[in-house]
Formats: structure tokens, C-alpha cells, sequence
């Protein structure tokens, strides 16, 4: 007897056929946007293509000729800083013999006496080579082959660090002798020497045991302008305050006196006889009176009896002089 096909039917949902044992395998779904897309979102004419393809290429081609210059220009800021510091370490290099390890190329002696009681001899030694200007100015001076020297010349300040000699005056018999030999006492040349000797060396100059020549005044006030008449006509003239140093006066250190740096040029060391600094520095002077009301009005309204008072502040009362003098072969 045949089966009705409402049976066949019904069993193939009873019975649901059995799955295989290997699951089907899956297809790999594209990540990847399919050309026709990119064509249709971003469309670009030839003139957009050529406009980015060439200005890629120049860029490309900037990059490669910048490359040499940036290179050539960090090397040649190496080599400057490579200077710089061998420049830096040559001049530190040569600062110390030039300041501190200075040579004497000749001696001189200074016969000194108190009161007229002598006390001793100064050796100096003379820097040549380091100071030749005012090397050759403090050998004339000490020879007399200037026509005038420091012999029978006094003594005329007294500091706690150093002593101060007056030197030769800048007028009168003095200068009559200087010019009969020719012998100019004009301090120009010995200050450009002290402006670069001041440049050059950093740190004290004035050193203990040293000897300098004064050559200018730091607490000179500027030239004062005032009205002159002048073949009926008014002309501006300016008026010099105080005196500028001849370049004769000098000073021997007891102690390091920074205080001279700014007008006093290293022209020498004392060698021997430095007892007998120390003994001109215990001479009594006389006391300086700045703090009196009096002296700051004088001096504030330009009295000239202060300034004839300050002359005469650190003076020796004794008479310090140099009774001979002279080069030692």
C-alpha cells in the first residue's frame, strides 16, 4: 500500500535532517572599498593631478637642496664655537704671564731720609717689556736724564696702603729743566698705556710691593661750560676743575690697593728695601676732617679753601724725601 505524500510531508518535519559534521565555511567578506566606489566619491581632473604631482615634486626637490645648506650651516656653527673656546682658552692662557708674571729688565734705587736722617735704600724693578712707557718715564726721572728728578723731591701722602710720591712740578724751574732737554711732561701716552693695561688684566693691579705712576685724577669733575666775551661776540668756553697728574707723582704699595687701579699705572715691584716703605708708613700725618659740617658745606659750594684742606689731609708731618737716586747697571 503506497504512503499518502500528507505523510511524507509531515515526517520530513518531524524528523529534521541532521546537520553535516564540518560547519560550512564561511566567505571572507571584502574589507576593501571596491574601485567604482573611490571613483565615484572622489573624482579629480587632470589640472588637479598635474598641480599635485608637480608641487610634490618640488618639495621633494626643495628638501634635497636644503639638505646640503643646513648641514654646511650646522657645520660651520661648530666650527665657530670651536673657535670661540680655543680663543677663550688662549687668552686665559696668556692673561697670566702678562699680569701676574711680569719680568723687571732694569733696576733702579731710591736713597730715602726722614727728617733728614736716612733710613735706607729701595730696589724697584722695572717692567720693560710689560709698561714701556711708563717704564722709560720713571728711568728718566730716576737718571735725571730728563733733565729733572725725583732727588730732594718729598714724599706727600701717607696712606694705610700705600705711599705717595709728589714727583716734579708741573711749572716753575721744573719745567724750564724739562724743556731744555726736550723732555715733555705730558701724560697722554702713559694713560692709553694704563687703558690697556686696565682692559687687558682683570682683578687688583696694585699689588703689595709694587710700584705705579699716577696718571690721571677719576675724581676730576667734568669742564664746567660758562659764558665768555670774545672780540665783542659771546662765545661758550669751558672752564677746567682741579688739576690733571703730570705723570711724575708715583706710588710704592704696602699693601694690595685696589683704590689706585683706576689712576695709577704698574710700572715696577719693589725688589729690596722693603722695610723702609713700611717705615714711611709709620709716619703721623695729618687727619683727614671730611666729616666736618664745615668742610661739606666748603666743598658743596666750591669753596677753594676745602679744596687746599684736602690737599693737605694724609700729609707727613716729617720730611720724607729721596736724597738720591739713580739706575743700577
Amino acid at each position: 500500500m503506497l504512503r499518502s505524500p500528507k505523510f511524507l510531508q509531515s515526517s520530513q518535519f518531524l524528523h529534521p535532517p541532521i546537520p553535516p559534521s564540518h560547519p560550512p565555511q564561511l566567505q571572507n567578506i571584502p574589507t576593501l572599498t571596491p574601485f567604482p566606489i573611490i571613483k565615484q566619491c572622489c573624482k579629480f581632473s587632470r589640472r588637479e593631478l598635474a598641480i599635485g604631482s608637480s608641487s610634490s615634486l618640488l618639495l621633494l626637490l626643495s628638501i634635497q637642496n636644503l639638505e646640503p645648506f643646513l648641514q654646511s650651516r650646522a657645520q660651520a656653527e661648530e666650527n665657530i664655537a670651536d673657535t670661540n673656546i680655543n680663543e677663550g682658552q688662549e687668552e686665559n692662557s696668556n692673561a697670566t704671564p702678562n699680569c701676574t708674571n711680569k719680568n723687571p729688565t732694569r733696576k733702579a734705587f731710591l736713597d730715602i731720609s726722614i727728617d733728614g736722617e736716612p733710613v735706607g735704600r729701595i730696589i724697584i724693578g722695572l717692567y720693560g717689556d710689560d709698561a714701556p712707557a711708563g717704564a722709560a718715564r720713571f728711568s728718566k726721572l730716576v737718571s735725571g736724564a730728563a733733565g729733572i728728578s725725583y732727588r730732594r723731591k718729598e714724599f706727600i701722602k701717607i696712606m694705610p696702603n700705600y705711599v705717595q710720591h709728589g714727583g716734579v712740578r708741573s711749572y716753575g724751574v721744573d719745567v724750564e729743566l724739562a724743556k731744555s732737554t726736550g723732555s715733555d711732561l705730558a701724560a697722554e701716552s702713559l694713560i692709553d698705556e694704563w687703558q690697556r693695561s686696565y682692559e687687558k688684566c682683570p682683578g687688583t693691579k696694585n699689588l703689595a710691593g709694587t710700584v705705579s705712576i699716577i696718571v690721571r685724577n677719576p675724581l676730576k669733575p667734568p669742564p664746567k661750560l660758562k659764558v665768555v666775551a670774545r672780540k665783542g661776540k659771546l662765545e661758550i668756553d669751558q672752564e677746567e676743575v682741579g688739576i690733571d697728574p703730570n705723570g711724575t707723582e708715583f706710588a710704592i704699595t704696602t699693601k694690595d690697593s685696589p683704590e689706585l687701579d683706576a689712576s695709577a699705572l704698574v710700572v715696577g715691584k719693589v725688589l729690596g728695601g722693603m722695610e723702609v716703605v713700611e717705615r714711611i708708613g709709620q709716619v703721623k700725618t695729618v687727619s683727614e676732617n671730611t666729616s666736618s659740617p664745615y668742610f661739606r658745606v666748603a666743598k658743596l659750594i666750591g669753596d677753594k679753601r676745602a679744596v687746599v684742606a684736602e690737599r693737605g689731609f694724609n700729609r707727613p708731618y716729617s720730611k720724607v724725601a729721596v736724597t738720591n737716586c739713580g739706575l743700577i747697571e
